[in-house]
């Protein structure tokens, strides 16, 4: 509810829920998200959803992150290795190209999962090509990040998300499937 200049209650419970399993929030800061995310906020303030941090009644604004998201979809002991930038930490002695193909394969998972919850992801979300330009592969995990989004919020609607924060801000996660 007020400008983001640093830590709030909804990163430490996320941070303290998820941190063993790899998937702590960022520290925020007055200059990321900065004023984008107030501009985001009151912009859809102003079009009929407010920020839902406690419950949600009609129409809603809520915040998300998908690697917690992502780790009650699948069940996953940690967080799932899919973002493409980090492929040379998740698999340090593979070669580039066997990378590549564990994160398409993990993307391929993640899709399957999301289909089981959201009819026709998978008809939507072709997997990019091995040889795909790297800016092609962000676009395809920012896609991909957009989808969870959307199925949090459908969980959220559905009441089958929890809300981690306070009156100010909330993250909400689903509850396992």
């Amino acid at each position: 509810m007020d400008p983001i200049t640093s830590r709030r209650v909804s990163d430490n419970l996320v941070s303290a829920a998820y941190g063993a399993r790899h998937a702590s929030t960022h520290t925020p800061s007055a200059t990321r998200p900065g004023r984008i995310s107030d501009d985001f906020r009151t912009s859809f303030e102003r079009a009929g959803y407010p920020l839902a941090t406690k419950a949600i009644h009609g129409q809603a604004l809520i915040e998300v992150y998908p690697h917690p998201a992502l780790i009650e979809l699948a069940s996953a002991e940690r967080r799932l290795p899919y973002k493409a930038s980090k492929i040379a930490k998740y698999w340090p002695g593979e070669v580039p190209v066997t990378r590549r193909e564990r994160l398409i394969d993990t993307w391929r998972q993640i899709v399957v999962m999301l289909d089981a919850r959201i009819a026709g992801v998978s008809d939507m979300l072709a997997l990019p090509p091995i040889s795909s330009k790297g800016f092609e592969m962000k676009a395809f995990e920012d896609t991909l990040d957009a989808v969870v989004c959307a199925w949090v919020g459908v969980c959220a609607l559905d009441g089958d998300a929890v809300p981690y924060g306070d009156e100010n801000s909330a993250i909400w996660i689903p509850k396992q499937p």
